[in-house]
């Protein structure tokens, strides 16, 4: 059809009508020629041009069989399925406003004023027909007077704080569940890889932007913080996180850290807070979390096995204090340095000291914090008495403990 526009454009209707007549048969036989041409050759080169795209298709779909990625189709599949991930959890993912109550400045009258002292984020985990549960952070309900969760559909509902627990910075709320129809389904956090997409969902900046969606990796797993809850400059706690780039901002925490399939692997809690950094952002594992989250639900409180030290992995350790400061023989593959007792502990009866290097429980195996706090708080019970194999001064020894109750 272009060639037949092209050739009328080409040939302007003659003003010579005497001499046009004898043109007038040519020109209409070459265009009927030119017509059956087009109505024959079209139909063939469409039917060309479609089995060439049916076998690119096919192209595409065998080099993704062989491992081989096409850009363009990874990322609409990548892009609607994070769409079709955020639109089935989001409404499981709440705000949680922190209200207090305080003198009034400028009232007269006795009385106290509520205000929101705090926002943040939680997820609900559980529905028993009567009541919906809400996993949120420990430093997201600190000090509350009131809670105040506010859903996806921006309703408000009082909630109640049923336990909190400062180590793991877990928080547990119960409220009415009239208004909720979904939970979010568990996921694990064992089985989790470095470089695996994840996804971030919460109220970053308070609830003006309620369920906001970040997306980014699985940067870390099994990361240990130190956290300073004194601020007396001295470790309480190593937080055994998982560390992701996608971003977590202030009301993010308590919210949900979620894998491809839906499922929730991780409770959103801290960030590096520095202008150099970027990207770095911590979540609870889930693992970790779900036995605390049964504990807090039911009595309101964890109970925890207590030695009494300040304890250090020795892969913090360069290689060369290995021998130099600890005298450690070149058999010991890991463990756990003692870098502080407290007074009257299990530990200080049982005769440990600075700069011990624990390596066994029960003949299990000690090689990092995680090991120990692993048999410490999925083994044992307090009361329990544990032999611990330890190195001073390159000499292997052996004392038995009795657990005590970390206060």
């Amino acid at each position: 059809m272009v060639e037949i526009g092209y050739y009328n454009n080409h040939y302007p209707p003659n003003p010579h009508r005497n001499k046009g007549n004898r043109w007038l048969v040519p020109l209409l036989l070459g265009v009927v020629i030119g017509i059956l041409l087009v109505s024959v050759a079209l139909p063939a080169v469409l039917d060309s041009n479609l089995v060439s795209n049916q076998q690119g298709n096919q192209v595409a779909d065998n080099s993704s069989n062989n491992g081989e990625s096409n850009p363009s189709y990874m990322s609409v599949d990548i892009t609607t399925q994070i769409t079709d991930i955020v639109q089935q959890v989001a409404p499981t993912v709440v705000g949680v406003t922190n209200i207090q109550r305080q003198n009034s400045l400028w009232q007269q009258q006795e009385g106290t004023e509520a205000t929101e002292a705090g926002t943040g984020s939680g997820v609900i985990y559980k529905h028993d027909g009567e009541h919906a549960y809400i996993v949120s952070n420990y430093h997201v309900v600190e000090g509350a007077d009131e809670l105040e969760i506010v859903l996806y559909d921006d309703t408000h509902v009082e909630a109640e704080l049923l336990g909190g627990d400062l180590f793991s910075d877990l928080a547990v709320l119960r409220m009415d569940g009239s208004a909720i129809d979904q939970t979010i389904e568990m996921g694990t956090s064992a089985t989790i890889k470095v470089g695996e997409p994840a996804i971030a969902i919460g109220n970053p900046l308070g609830h003006m932007f309620a369920g906001s969606v970040t997306q980014g990796i699985i940067s870390g797993t099994q990361r240990t913080i130190p956290q300073d809850f004194d601020y007396d400059g001295r470790a309480d706690w190593q937080a055994e996180v998982i560390q992701t780039d996608a971003a977590i901002n202030p009301g993010n925490s308590g919210g949900a850290l979620i894998n491809m399939e839906g499922q929730l692997i991780g409770i959103n809690s801290m960030k590096i807070n520095q202008e150099a950094v970027e990207g770095i952002g911590f979540s609870i594992p889930i693992d970790v979390a779900r036995p605390i989250i049964d504990e807090l639900e039911k009595d309101g409180s964890v109970t925890r096995p207590f030695i009494g030290v300040e304890i250090y992995s020795l892969d913090e350790v360069p290689q060369a204090e290995w021998k130099e400061t600890l005298n450690l023989p070149s058999e010991v593959e890991g463990g756990v340095y003692v870098w502080s007792i407290d007074p009257v502990s299990p530990a200080d009866q049982a005769g440990l000291e600075r700069l011990d290097v624990i390596t066994h429980l029960d003949d299990v195996a000690v090689l990092n914090m995680i090991d120990l706090r692993k048999i410490l708080y999925q083994e044992k019970e307090v009361g329990d008495e544990v032999k611990i194999t330890y190195y001073r001064d390159g000499e292997k020894q052996e004392t038995t403990l009795k657990l005590g109750v970390q206060r």
